[in-house]
């Protein structure tokens, strides 16, 4: 947020701020060679596995490459705060910064989740997004973010200085420790910036802040998604609810979250590939 400079404003201020805008990262590059093969393999798939992702809690769960899967509200409106890993690897992580520079602030159909340095490599591509149809509201907000970093307790601390256990930090933490038998200062190493997946958000026009509002989301809506490499998921569903009030609360109304995982069979993609890593030799000029 920009505070009132006291600084002298130059006589050509308005002559720099009129400078003309250019996008840094051009995403016509991104090319999905297989995307209507993507979209013909979907209509044709068997349900291999069901999560159900309890209110405040977080779940894990695995998919292997060329799968699908997707996230459904079956109850009421709910948020949920995925993080995803090389399911062979933990350090190949989303990363949600560089996502976001590619795609923009909110994803949906054909954008993809990419993953951290040194891979940086599409982990899974958004084949279906029955919130599509929300777009960019008249505050600026849109659905499936990834700004927002992920509630957690240490901010809750810092802010209105109470003790809160169930923030989607710990949950995704916990969730992974209980997986891969780490200690939960080694799990909490590795849990980084998460899609917000069904949350409305945008930033303010006045201070431009981040904020909330009541997610449009309802039973039945989905988002899906085509893994790229074998995925290691965690879910969270958000003790925030809908987001609509409050963050993390337990007075907030919140519900379960479902994950179906799909084995995808289809001819289509007989000749589909996992997607390599960078190319980049990793030389930083040293």
């Amino acid at each position: 947020m920009k505070k009132i400079n006291k600084s002298n404003e130059p006589l050509d201020s308005q002559k720099r701020k009129k400078s003309k805008p250019i996008v840094c990262y051009p995403n016509e590059f991104i090319k999905i060679d297989e995307w209507d093969n993507y979209q013909k393999a979907r209509l044709n798939l068997k349900k291999i596995d069901e999560i159900t992702i309890p209110p405040r809690e977080a779940r894990c769960f695995s998919v292997s490459k060329k799968n699908f899967f997707k996230i459904e509200s079956i109850e009421g409106p709910q948020v949920g705060d995925l993080n995803i890993f090389n399911q062979h690897n933990l350090h190949e992580k989303f990363y949600s910064g560089k996502t976001r520079a590619i795609h923009g602030t909110h994803l949906s159909i054909g954008d993809r989740m990419w993953s951290s340095f040194p891979y940086l490599r599409p982990m899974t591509t958004i084949t279906h997004d029955t919130l599509d149809w929300y777009g960019f509201d008249d505050d600026g907000a849109s659905v499936h973010d990834v700004i927002g970093t992920r509630c957690d307790p240490y901010t809750e601390k810092l802010i209105n200085d109470k003790d809160y256990h169930f923030c989607c930090h710990s949950n995704l933490t916990k969730a992974l420790m209980n997986e891969k038998k780490l200690s939960f200062s080694e799990a909490e190493t590795y849990i980084h910036d998460v899609l917000n997946v069904f949350m409305c958000t945008g930033f303010t026009k006045n201070t431009h802040q981040y904020f909330m509002k009541s997610s449009p989301v309802r039973p039945g809506d989905f988002i899906e998604f085509f893994a790229e490499i074998d995925l290691l998921c965690i879910l969270s569903a958000c003790p925030g609810g809908d987001c609509g009030s409050e963050h993390s609360s337990d007075k907030t109304k919140c519900f379960p979250l479902k994950v179906t995982i799909f084995e995808n069979n289809s001819e289509v993609l007989k000749n589909w590939q996992s997607p390599y890593i960078s190319k980049y030799k990793n030389l930083h000029d040293f």
